[in-house]
């Protein structure tokens, strides 16, 4: 048995005071812990000798804070030998003491301590022996990662005291602290008190925007109403499926205290009301709401806010909100600058000094060293841009001579050491022009007009190692299934073959396998279908190969697509059939036997779109996203057991976020939420090795918003772009890079930075995050086909070109091959365009054998190819697609995926590449159709098998999924409603993972054994798509609706 005692060891400098605890006899004890050591990892649960009903006859056992800095530096390693370290980089993963620092493991070590003497001192609430043992034996029977587990007991010696007091006690004192912390009035009381005095001073709804707090408006639309129908362009509206309406206004009506529904005066008076009678009750809801009144003053875990409604109707409610956040821990308790365990990275604010000027549908890439942005639009088309560097912190501004023109919508991509941009929108028409940006000596080539694919925007574009492959999007409300191959060295385009290509579409996605891109999915805006049909594209013989529509999975957009390695896996996504119907389904394509495999729905995530997926090496982790509301639950899908496991605790219901997998656990932030703030700037991290949710730190994060773009370079997370309205649009062109080790945030800068933007991409190069592409609304969208390149190590931008850049355009797909980037459709025209940042230079890819245009598609990158899945288009009504293509850039072909066994169509769905399968997961194909099914696609086998529906998360979109190298984790979304929830889903098959190895080996700590490693993930980023909200019918001739 071990007894913690109450009293704790300070840090150096600071008067110590004993930790009393048990030990035992040298001897005695190497039996116990290998004893303890065995139940631990094979039972999963302690000998009665270590758990707290044992006896209490040992003597007592201190750590000292050396000791615990040592323990702490032993687990750090852990995390930092799983953390990605992109293989696009040509610097060697340096060892962990050169990203951390003595100071910064000293403070880790402080702050958990004086979080544990908070509780006691504070609260009155220390942490008992018995909660330190549950937290253990709950770290160990509920693991997602039991061999990373293992490695962290090894590096504590298999020691059950130094686990529960190095490992357990950090995770339980955050937890505990956040929980008493967050309604404490004796911390937040003075804030209430001053909202409460402004409130009195101002009673009136037209003095809401003089309060001192965040002002906000976000309008309620049923979208199945004739409004809604009307006015789906509406950027600040959050659209509602009839079931979230009403459940949405008799929320509404229970904030302002309104009197209960006809449904309860029903019951009440003895007459059970039916099902038509509580719908029309609830559905009137609104009429109950008073208009221009201020509510009573609300609360929530981060802020206190007071709402108004402006205007009531039967399809739209418009809704103003104040927000005064509450004191920060590090604002009351934790003043001295602690920081969070790295399973609860924290944010640190990115330099805005010289960044860019606001936009809105650029593009990003990373470069390895820095990310570009280039191109979008503020109103007026950008051909300029910047290049960050986060080791620097710095902005530095790309020249515009000899720049493409301006534009959004557009894609960038790139390649070793250029950014190619291509396409998009100028303002006045589409183009199909671009440019290749040198970051080294900061100029711009144009790309090659001749044969170059037509203009267009929300196009797709891969990278293939030579080529950037360009296809589909949207020309003139028109789809496109054209696109070309771009030859960066040559200068010179090679139109896609259409023989065979897919249909048209956008919102579709596209993945590069190695020698394929396939697309799937995706709207095609002709038809108005949804697709489910998809393609396979060989660059080098520019053919296209259809993918099989046997068992792929129903039409849909807004999915998510990725490439395994051997699969492309969709998930999620939506299509509107009358209303939008959101999945959770997904396939697995198998290019090679051009097979689809369902994915399981048992346990998936509830149906979703917009939502975020990832691919950590061995699973697909989805969170967030729309399926009836806005969602902060997703869940983690493994492809080599096809199976799902939910999510631990979560942060809030939130859609429209950003999320990353680092290699170790999995970063989402921001987003738009139904309640409280609707643009929270906070985040969580989730840890599978412990399966555990712990909130980052919000201080000097980027301002929140929705649609942001995020990757991971190695060391940061970088996020960039997005949108908010707090009565009059911003689209922002500031971000942050948040570094999990130091658990900081450091501004990007703005100087020379894109425009703001929404609906762009962003992939990582080797240094650099290259933008590309997106829309802003003015008031119509405007696509942007301009980017740029952010590098991170000079906190810099460099504009991406235009010449021979796509057309403009968002809801496009963007793959990195490894040296290009390739972007593809959007615009429902099967266009795309390989980016080479090395030579700054657009390549069109073929459009033979393209899949069909589609847009909120899901695109993953194999290693050779570019897999497209799902999406939908529109030709008067929604078409949600379970078709798509590989596309191949060395040959500028396609052959399509696979349709036999593939998952629903479908659209907003997840996909994430295993390394051997693309993992597709949730979406959407209608208003109230939400997927919890998926597939997991062989592109080797051309097949797809379905993901368990076993145990899976209700159906979702807009959720988010990521990879961790075994499993797929997917969390939050909408599902008739916002979400909490996920899952984490284990296929059958796939490869074998291993660490990521640093540039030397580590250190052992003095106060620990030597760590011994196991088989443990090593994830390789694959590109995602950018989140969509649910896409409408639009009428035409009309601008690009937004969904």
């Amino acid at each position: 048995m071990w007894i913690i005692a109450a009293a704790l060891i300070d840090p150096p400098m600071q008067k110590k005071s004993p930790l009393n605890s048990a030990s035992v006899s040298p001897r005695a004890l190497v039996v116990l812990l290998v004893c303890a050591a065995a139940c631990l990892l094979v039972t999963r649960t302690l000998p009665a000798f270590f758990r707290s009903e044992a006896p209490a006859n040992l003597s007592q056992r201190t750590l000292s804070f050396a000791e615990r800095v040592a323990y702490q530096r032993a687990v750090e390693d852990v995390y930092w030998r799983h953390r990605i370290w992109p293989k696009e980089r040509p610097d060697a993963k340096p060892s962990l003491e050169a990203v951390m620092s003595q100071a910064q493991l000293e403070r880790k070590v402080a702050d958990y301590l004086h979080k544990s003497q908070a509780l006691e001192d504070y609260w009155q609430r220390p942490i008992t022996a018995e909660q330190l043992q549950a937290e253990m034996n709950r770290m160990a029977k509920h693991t997602r990662q039991p061999d990373v587990l293992r490695e962290l007991f090894e590096a504590l010696g298999d020691d059950p005291f130094v686990i529960a007091e190095c490992l357990a006690r950090p995770a339980l004192a955050d937890r505990l602290l956040t929980n008493w912390y967050a309604y404490d009035q004796r911390i937040h009381g003075t804030v209430k008190r001053r909202v409460e005095a402004e409130l009195q001073k101002h009673t009136a709804v037209e003095q809401i925007k003089q309060f001192s707090g965040k002002y906000s408006a976000i309008e309620f639309v049923r979208k199945d109403s004739p409004y809604g129908k009307e006015n789906h362009d509406v950027r600040h509206s959050i659209k509602l499926t009839s079931r979230e309406w009403r459940e949405t206004m008799q929320e509404l009506a229970a904030t302002f205290k309104c009197a209960r529904s006809d449904t309860q005066a029903l019951v009440q008076r003895g007459r059970p009301a039916s099902l038509e009678q509580a719908n029309n009750a609830t559905m009137d809801a609104y009429k109950t709401i008073p208009i221009g009144k201020l509510s009573s003053l609300q609360e929530d875990e981060t802020c206190y806010y007071v709402t108004a409604v402006i205007k009531t109707s039967s399809d739209h409610v418009e809704r103003a909100i104040v927000v005064w956040p509450k004191q920060s821990f590090n604002q009351t308790v934790f003043n001295t600058g602690s920081r969070y365990n790295p399973s609860t990275d924290n944010w640190t604010p990115t330099s805005v000094s010289n960044a860019p000027t606001a936009r809105a549908y650029h593009t990003a890439v990373w470069t390895g060293l820095e990310m570009i942005v280039w191109g979008g639009s503020d109103g007026n088309q950008s051909n300029t841009g910047g290049r960050y560097d986060p080791s620097t912190d710095s902005w530095t501004a790309m020249s515009s001579s000899g720049a493409p023109s301006g534009r959004s919508l557009h894609t960038a991509v790139w390649m070793e050491n250029e950014m190619i941009v291509w396409g998009g929108y100028d303002g006045a028409t589409e183009v199909n022009t671009g440019g290749k940006y040198d970051p080294s000596v900061d100029s711009w080539t144009a790309t090659g007009s001749i044969s170059a694919p037509t203009p267009r925007y929300s196009h797709t574009a891969v990278w293939t190692g030579s080529e950037m492959v360009v296809w589909g999007g949207e020309n003139n409300s028109a789809g496109l299934n054209t696109g070309g191959k771009y030859n960066p060295v040559t200068n010179s385009w090679i139109a896609s073959s259409m023989s065979n290509a897919p249909t048209s579409r956008y919102g579709h996605t596209a993945v590069w396998t190695g020698t394929e891109m396939i697309v799937w999915g995706g709207y095609n805006v002709d038809t108005q279908q949804y697709l489910n049909t998809g393609a396979r594209y060989n660059p080098p013989t520019n053919t296209w190969l259809a993918t099989n529509t046997t068992n792929a999975p129903e039409g849909r957009s807004d999915h998510t697509a990725l490439w395994t390695g051997s699969e492309m896996i969709i998930w999620g996504g939506s299509f509107f059939d009358v209303g939008n119907y959101y999945l959770n389904t997904g396939g697995k394509y198998n290019p090679a036997s051009n097979s689809w495999t369902v994915t399981t729905t048992d346990n998936a995530p509830i149906a979703r779109d917009s939502h975020t997926a990832v691919w950590t090496g061995t699973e697909m982790i989805v969170w967030g996203g729309f399926g009836g509301g806005y969602l902060n639950t997703g869940g983690r899908y493994n492809p080599i057991s096809d199976s799902w496991l939910p999510t631990g605790d979560t942060p809030s219901a939130r859609a429209f976020h950003a999320g990353v997998w680092t290699g170790s656990e999995m970063i989402i932030w921001s987003g738009i939420s139904p309640s409280g703030d609707p643009y929270p700037n906070t985040g969580a991290k989730y840890d599978p090795s412990t399966d555990a949710w712990l909130a980052i730190s919000n201080t000097n994060a980027p301002t929140g918003r929705q649609l942001p773009t995020a990757i991971w370079t190695g060391t940061e997370m970088i996020v960039w772009g997005g949108y908010s309205y707090d009565g009059t649009d911003h689209y922002w062109n500031t971000g942050g890079r948040y570094n999990p080790i130091a658990d900081t945030w450091s501004a990007t800068t703005v100087t020379n930075a894109p425009v703001g933007r929404e609906y762009h991409t962003a992939v990582w190069t080797a240094n650099e995050m290259v933008i590309w592409g997106g829309s802003y609304a003015d008031p119509f969208p405007v696509g942007l086909n301009t980017g740029g390149r952010y590098n991170p190590g000079a906190d810099s931008w460099t504009a991406t070109t235009t010449t021979g850049a796509p057309s403009p355009r968002d809801s496009h797909s963007a793959v990195w091959t490894g040296s290009e980037m390739i972007i593809w459709d959007g615009l429902f025209d099967q266009s795309g365009g390989r980016y080479n940042p090395v030579m700054d230079s657009w390549t069109a890819t073929s459009t033979t054998n393209a899949p069909s245009g589609r847009a909120i598609h899901t695109a993953v990158w194999t290693g050779s190819e570019m897999v497209v899945w799902g999406g939908y288009f529109f030709d008067g009504l929604s078409h949600y697609l379970n078709t798509g293509g590989r596309y191949n850039p060395q040959l500028d072909t396609w052959m399509a995926t696979s349709t036999i066994d593939a998952p629903d169509g479908r659209m907003t769905q997840t996909a994430v590449w295993s390394g051997s399968e693309m993992i597709v997961w949730g979406g959407n194909a209608a208003s109230s159709n939400y997927f919890n099914t998926g597939g997991r696609y062989d592109p080797i086998a051309d097949t797809w098998l379905a993901t368990s529906t076993v145990n899976a998360p209700d159906g979702r979109y807009h959720h988010t999924a990521v990879w961790t190298g075994n499993e797929m984790i997917v969390w939050g979304g909408i599902s008739h409603g916002y979400t909490g929830t996920g899952g984490r889903y284990c296929a059958r098959s796939g490869p074998t993972p291993t660490p990521t190895p640093t540039a030397s080996p580590t250190g052992t700590p003095t106060a620990t054994t030597t760590p011994t490693p196991t088989g443990t993930p090593t994830v390789t980023p694959t590109p995602g798509v950018t989140p969509r909200v649910t896409p409408t019918p639009r009428s035409r001739p009309s601008p690009k609706p937004r969904p």
